[in-house]
């Protein structure tokens, strides 16, 4: 019995990789929204949501979990951002340190915003998580357009997250 049941979870688990690793979230189309949200910490991420603020399809961007270190002229510098488009339209958080406490300081930031929908910019192989923990800080009411970044992940990377995927959910399902 106790067999049967390990193989089952084995399968399962299997079969959870494999559709993780074949079925990776895709970029959004053209939805406008308030604002953009970009977690740090994968190529592409920034940018994407930089080209998406200079086509206008959200008024105001925010760039959760950025290094402390990093001054807002660095940043402007290194991105190519106007002082203009930074001073209106771009904030940096400093807040976070991870996937989770990314929800947390774009939870804060949208109430304090009065953001009623958002686009999240993340890498492909990261945005199951990264939504799933802005789900459960964020409003009901606030709209979350998932656009992800493509990417070309290694193996390992797709199994480090995927089991990441999995300990976020059996957290979020734990009672408070």
């Amino acid at each position: 019995m106790i067999a049967r049941f390990a193989a089952f979870v084995v399968i399962l688990y299997a079969f959870g990789f494999l559709w993780f690793a074949a079925a990776l979230p895709q970029p959004a189309g053209d939805a406008k929204t308030d604002a953009i949200v970009v977690p740090t910490g994968g190529p592409g991420r920034i940018d994407r949501g930089l080209e998406l603020l200079a086509r206008r399809q959200a008024r105001e961007l925010l760039v959760t979990g950025v290094d402390r270190e990093v001054k807002p002229a660095e940043f402007a510098a290194q991105y190519k951002v106007s002082a203009r488009t930074m001073a209106c339209c771009v904030t940096l958080g400093f807040a976070a340190v991870d996937t989770r406490s990314n929800a947390a300081e774009t939870a804060a930031w949208v109430r304090h915003h009065k953001v009623q929908s958002i686009r999240l910019v993340t890498t492909d192989w990261h945005m199951r998580r990264a939504a799933g923990e802005l789900d459960t800080t964020l409003p009901d009411d606030v709209k979350v357009v998932r656009d992800a970044v493509r990417s070309r992940p290694r193996l390992g990377i797709l199994f480090l997250e995927y089991n990441k995927l999995i300990a976020s959910v059996i957290v979020r399902m734990l009672p408070d």
